[in-house]
């Protein structure tokens, strides 16, 4: 799985354009999904010298991206530059989401259970009926 991760607000507190304190269980998460074989990206606003030293932070954690703000190491993101940049991931962590941050714990279970965070949700306070799911939507209709 394709996994883009921000840095400021998820890896570790908000303190841009310093680089605040780890988010507890950030890293080590981190590294437990690259070691089962998921692609980390790390998806950042910091640019230059900001985004070399968080990279490098993360780096010292044990943590080794295999991208950078772009979908595969060799992309040469230059070509783009006139378009949106999306990128190609099955999920987003981000401290933007609507809800907010889960903790890192959560989000494992999500990547590694493939639960939805209103399955586990409705686990903790011993619900059993699952959640609506609205069925997927297919690109040829």
């Amino acid at each position: 799985m394709t996994i883009a991760v921000d840095f400021d607000g998820t890896i570790v507190t908000h303190k841009y354009p310093e680089i605040g304190e780890e988010i507890p269980f950030a890293t080590e998460t981190l590294k437990t999904l690259i070691r089962e074989g998921h692609k980390i990206i790390l998806w950042s606003v910091r640019e230059g010298k900001m985004l070399d030293e968080a990279i490098e932070w993360c780096r010292r954690r044990g943590v080794e991206f295999y991208a950078v703000n772009k979908d595969y190491p060799e992309e040469d993101v230059s070509k783009n530059m006139y378009f949106s940049r999306k990128l190609k991931a099955d999920y987003f962590i981000d401290d933007r989401n609507i809800g907010g941050l889960p903790d890192w714990g959560t989000i494992y279970r999500i990547i590694n259970e493939r639960k939805t965070f209103a399955e586990i949700m409705m686990e903790r306070q011993g619900q059993t009926e699952k959640p609506y799911k609205p069925k997927k939507k297919h690109w040829w209709g």
